[in-house]
């Protein structure tokens, strides 16, 4: 299923990126940027790869002119120059930081540096993403939602969590905040704040792990209801009232998605 396996390497693409942006803060402290997460992004990005003197970068556009180049390293600066100008800021030879004019560029790149760290993680971000085919018809989304309602009725923990992954995806919700989060269950649901400011979290889909148990929740809990988890609880066990229950969820879900996308 072309379709589903293009989501999947989106949703792979986007928690990669996470990964490397949180961990942007604490490469300003001393600590490497995470390669080994790096490169598992790196694998989705369309540009050639080259290697010289100690540099590891990509090219846009493989040749002696101008191009955007991405380094891999903790700075993940973008550069629109040449790969000799490029190796000749990042690694100079010693003979090279004797000329003059070489010093002034290696001390500054500005006239040459696109983005780097965060703004250059967006980029990358778009680059994979864009590649990808996400256009879906009826039948993907068909297929998808009898995917998960046998992954639910043959218990089958994984297949049910991907399900609710790919609907949340399309259906652009989120996962629980931690006022509303509920061990051995996962959520997701429609974020945002009251009027008073407090966290607003639904319509939500809730999946106990505990009881292989799913249920829509129509309505939106305030994270200041002192039996907001007691409702989450007892409507994930099947013991309170609800929209859906079970496989009729992803019936729900499945119609939302396709209602939104014109294919009813």
């Amino acid at each position: 299923m072309a379709y589903k396996d293009n989501l999947l390497k989106k949703l792979a693409i986007e928690r990669q990126v996470r990964t490397l942006g949180d961990g942007l803060a604490a490469v300003a402290s001393g600590r490497r940027i995470d390669m080994a997460v790096l490169e598992q992004l790196m694998a989705h990005f369309p540009w050639t790869r080259r290697r010289e003197r100690d540099l590891d970068f990509f090219l846009e556009a493989d040749g002696p002119e101008k191009t955007r180049i991405l380094v891999l390293d903790n700075d993940l600066a973008i550069y629109h120059t040449t790969v000799a100008d490029m190796v000749l800021r990042k690694s100079p030879s010693l003979k090279e930081m004797l000329n003059i004019r070489n010093a002034i560029k290696i001390l500054n790149d500005k006239d040459v540096v696109v983005s780097k760290k965060q703004a250059s993680l967006e980029t990358i971000e778009d680059i994979c993403i864009g590649r990808l085919d996400l256009h879906f018809s009826a039948a993907d989304i068909d297929e998808l939602a009898r995917e998960g309602v046998a992954a639910l009725e043959n218990r089958y923990l994984p297949g049910v969590q991907e399900s609710l992954m790919l609907f949340a995806d399309l259906l652009g919700l989120t996962p629980a905040p931690p006022a509303f989060a509920l061990e051995h269950h996962d959520s997701y649901g429609q974020a945002g704040r009251t009027p008073g400011g407090e966290t607003a979290f639904g319509p939500l889909v809730i999946f106990s792990r505990i009881h292989n148990s799913l249920a829509w929740l129509a309505c939106t809990l305030g994270s200041q209801e002192p039996e907001r988890l007691e409702r989450l609880k007892a409507v994930a066990a099947g013991e309170a009232p609800a929209e859906a229950y079970g496989p009729a969820v992803f019936e729900l879900m499945r119609s939302r998605v396709l209602d939104a996308a014109g294919e009813a």
